[in-house]
């Protein structure tokens, strides 16, 4: 008979959160092998060695490392040592919303900037040519600044919801929450 809620203990359910926090890993752009150790290190809310990872994980000391490094460029994980212990630990970052401005910070510096960056270049190599072609340019160019100006409103808006202060994102949910 399968164990009803209640039976479960709380590494199970540690489990089926790392599992579908896996899951969801494709929509950050990252491993499924990173997004378990970040859940790992948020759900157990400790923090923990490459040694602990690896093994709760079942995945090699490579692939821990690999993850756990990415985890603290993300900004979402941070190293840290204690005393009289030789090996690093990290730990998640706890509060969620944090942890949430940091991957929209990331995400807008890893798809939006480049996009933005390569729509201009797109938009500059775009010259007059001949008059036969002036008027599919100018459509071709309005289509571009469209573009631009779209992606470059999102961008601006991303960046007040992650600003320093953290309010932004939270106080935006807030309002859109009053909306219904």
């Amino acid at each position: 008979m399968p164990a009803s809620r209640d039976q479960l203990g709380l590494v199970e359910v540690q489990d089926r959160f790392i599992a579908a926090w896996g899951r969801m890993a494709s929509t950050w752009g990252i491993s499924r092998t990173m997004a378990e150790a970040h859940a790992l290190l948020y759900i157990t809310g400790r923090p923990l060695c490459t040694d602990d990872v690896m093994d709760r994980l079942q995945i090699s000391r490579g692939n821990a490392s690999m993850s756990l490094r990415g985890l603290v460029d993300w900004g979402i994980v941070s190293r840290m040592h204690k005393r009289g212990d030789r090996k690093e630990y990290f730990q998640a970052e706890q509060d969620v919303w944090t942890m949430f401005r940091a991957v929209v910070r990331e995400r807008i510096k890893r798809e939006v900037d480049p996009l933005l960056a390569s729509l201009h270049e797109m938009r500059d190599l775009t010259g007059v040519g001949a008059s036969t072609e002036a008027d599919e340019i100018a459509d071709h160019n309005h289509r571009l600044d469209e573009m631009i100006a779209f992606f470059s409103t999102a961008e601006t808006l991303g960046q007040r919801f992650v600003s320093p202060s953290g309010r932004g994102l939270q106080v935006a949910v807030n309002v859109l929450n009053k909306l219904h």
